[in-house]
This record gives C-alpha cells, structure tokens and sequence, in this order.
C-alpha cells in the first residue's frame, strides 16, 4: 500500500512538473509577437512580420562569446535549408550591453556584415524576449511552430552536440526537430541543454 502510495506521489509530482513547464514554454507567447525589435538590416522587426511561416528558429546569441562565435556558418546554412520551407533563423541578442559593450547594436550591424548573415539580427536591448522564452546561454535555441492561431515551443535547447567541431557533429538537434515538425512527428528531442556564456540581464531598478 505504501509503494503505491508512494508511486501515484510521484506520478502526481511528475505531471505537475510537465504542466508548469507546458504552462511557462507555450502561455503568452502572442504578446511579445508585436514587440518591434532593431534588426541589424536598418528594418525594425517584430515575429508577427513573419505571416506565412509554420515555424521559426529563434536562436539567442550574441557577439562576445567564444562559444556562439562559432556558429555564425551554420546559423547561414539553417536558414539556407528551413526559410524556403517556411521555417527561418531569426537570431537575437539580449545580453546586457552595460556589462559587455561588443554586443550592442553598432556592433551587431558590424559582425552581421562581416558574416554575411542571410537571416534577421534582431536587437532586444529590454531583454523582454530573452526572459519570456527562458533564455539563459548564447546559444541557445527555440523551435516554434504554428497551431492555428497559437505558437508552441516545440524544442529549446543546443544547436547541436558539438560546437568547437561543426564536421563532428552527430546530433543537430535543431535542425532534427525541424525535419520531424515538417514530417509530421514529434521531435526526437524536445530540450537539450543549451551550453554557452550564461545571458546576463541587467538587475530590476
């Protein structure tokens, strides 16, 4: 009686967990689609201009870490391969420019032109995006996709499992779960740990 006690406990505590976290990722995302962000292009942008997609990789970055320094190249190759399949790349940086001045907007219109970006740099200088996603390391990336009138994080997490050797690579788990939405299926993943420099948001005044 008392193992089963003890196992419903545990499966009450589990489904708890599932809801809060099913609760944070998809509640509320509308209300940030609005929200017009700098783009490095010079065209302020929001993710409600992207109208005709089924999904969107958001990845959060940014300019002074050593680990997302590397991924410049394959953010280009992902929204190479997923935009004309109606799934882009949008990269965002929301570091805290006090602390590291590399990353402001100047500076992002530079790298952006000297990577040759193919996909939309956006600046959210409140960090209200970061925080309403979750975002805690650069990289780190969101898979949403469309649900009739609704978006859903449908992955969130690391780009793939290993950043210093892009030609090692074995698992690109974005890219995994982008194939498996535009198939129909579920991601084989649906979080991995994002590694990277840890996002620093600026203390509340």
């Amino acid at each position: 009686m008392r193992t089963s006690i003890q196992l419903i406990g545990v499966a009450f505590i589990c489904l708890l967990l599932f809801s809060v976290f099913s609760f944070k990722d998809n509640s509320g995302l509308t209300e940030v689609f609005n929200l017009k962000l700098r783009n490095a292009n010079g065209k302020p942008t929001a993710l409600s201009d992207y109208k005709l997609t089924k999904g969107l990789m958001l990845v959060f970055t940014c300019n002074h870490c050593p680990f997302a320094k590397l991924y410049p190249a394959r953010f280009n190759e992902l929204n190479k391969k997923y935009s004309p399949k109606g799934v882009p790349l949008i990269a965002i940086s929301s570091t805290d420019t006090i602390t590291y001045e590399e990353d402001g907007f100047e500076q992002m219109k530079k790298v952006a032109g000297k990577k040759h970006f193919n996909f939309d740099y956006l600046f959210d200088d409140m960090q209200i995006l970061a925080k309403k996603f979750g975002a805690d390391k650069t990289p780190h990336a969101f898979l949403l996709w469309k649900n009739g009138n609704d978006w859903q994080i449908r992955y969130s997490g690391a780009i793939d499992d290993n950043g210093a050797e892009p030609d090692k690579v074995t698992e690109p788990y974005l890219a995994m779960a982008v194939d498996s939405m535009l198939m129909g299926k579920e991601p084989p993943y649906a979080s991995t740990k994002s590694i990277g420099c840890q996002i620093h948001f600026r203390p509340k005044k």
